[in-house]
């Protein structure tokens, strides 16, 4: 092997090889543990496994088939873990729905069995034929998916008034760098079929330096330098649209009900440094991050408690965000003057019989 095609070797493979380590780290060790971690761990696992077979396959076009199949089957599932992994960190969705899991386990069973039943070594011309296309129509269809969920984001990018924040760069640059490898593998023979594997590498490495450099400089929520003014008042125009935006993400998104909720997350969601945040609740609402959120907690335990009547009070106020019973009684008769259970009680002696 020459020098040239050593070192195409070695920068085309390490991006895969890492690609499984830094899998791994987001899959089991990343904190905070969140559903979006595992399933950015999942893309890039799958990604790996299928740069990594074209990688092998280039150097080495007599590769066992099973190698091929195993990588095949990984990119089956690139395009459902950009999805979920998107869907889930941008709508901040904590827990994973009865519907993702009967995808995945779609999914998953449609890849195993037909790899049983036809497996690649057996019947190389099926799957070069007819699976191979419908892996990569499904990662597109997946992407369109997933490009459907940035569009926030993206028209963030045209905004004057809306600055994208570092988590949304980072959203971009995770779709980007996947649609490039896409594209790279989907119009072989075009292009070369090893560039789909140096854009990994290139990525891999991209992705790496910015999560690095983020937890260094611990950059608020933004990714904007602090305000060099921060007691400086919003003004009263300014200030409506940041509270339309917050009331929008705290009703329709329900964030509230993370338990775990601090007020960077909200900040993040809205696009607006978390200092600022603070004055705007503050100065305009009169209240404290905590306060504003646990009105909200308090406002939907009351709803459920009117008409949800199969939870017990610590499941209703497991379910709206508090993260113990004490701290969800005694916030609820503070703001309501009575206990839940009161509550409940005055509720049922005014709800007529029939």
């Amino acid at each position: 092997m020459a020098i040239s095609d050593q070192l195409l070797f070695f920068c085309s493979a390490l991006g895969a090889f890492n690609g499984i380590f830094l899998s791994v780290y987001f899959l089991f060790f990343h904190r905070p543990k969140k559903i979006s971690n595992y399933f950015l761990g999942l893309l890039i696992l799958a990604l790996s496994l299928r740069i990594g077979k074209s990688v092998l396959l280039y150097f080495n076009p007599a590769l066992p088939k099973i190698i091929l199949q195993i990588g095949l089957t990984g990119c089956f599932f690139i395009g459902p873990a950009l999805f979920f992994y998107l869907k889930s960190e941008i709508q901040n969705i904590q827990k994973i729905s009865w519907q993702w899991k009967a995808i995945l386990l779609t999914l998953t069973s449609i890849i195993l069995l037909a790899g049983i039943i036809y497996p690649y070594p057996k019947y190389p011309e099926i799957w070069n034929k007819y699976y191979v296309q419908i892996i990569y129509w499904e990662w597109l269809a997946f992407m369109l998916a997933a490009f459907y969920i940035l569009r926030g984001t993206i028209k963030k990018l045209f905004s004057r008034i809306e600055k994208i924040t570092t988590n949304e760069k980072w959203w971009l640059g995770i779709y980007t760098s996947n649609a490039l490898i896409f594209l790279a593998f989907f119009t072989v023979p075009h292009t070369s079929y090893i560039l789909g594997s140096l854009i990994f590498s290139f990525s891999i490495y991209i992705i790496a330096m910015i999560f690095i450099w983020k937890r260094k400089n611990k950059l608020p929520a933004n990714g904007n330098s602090v305000d060099k003014y921060p007691n400086k008042k919003i003004d009263p125009k300014t200030a409506n649209e940041w509270l339309e935006k917050l009331k929008t993400v705290m009703v329709e998104k329900e964030i509230f009900k993370n338990s775990s909720l601090k007020l960077k997350d909200v900040a993040n969601e809205i696009g607006m440094p978390p200092h600022q945040l603070s004055q705007l609740l503050n100065d305009n609402l009169g209240k404290n991050f905590s306060n504003f959120t646990n009105e909200y907690r308090v406002e939907s335990a009351c709803q459920l408690l009117t008409t949800d009547h199969h939870l017990t009070l610590e499941g209703i106020g497991t379910e709206v965000g508090f993260n113990s019973k004490s701290t969800f009684y005694a916030t609820f008769k503070k703001l309501k003057g009575m206990t839940p259970a009161k509550f409940k009680a005055e509720l049922d002696k005014n709800t007529p019989t029939l």
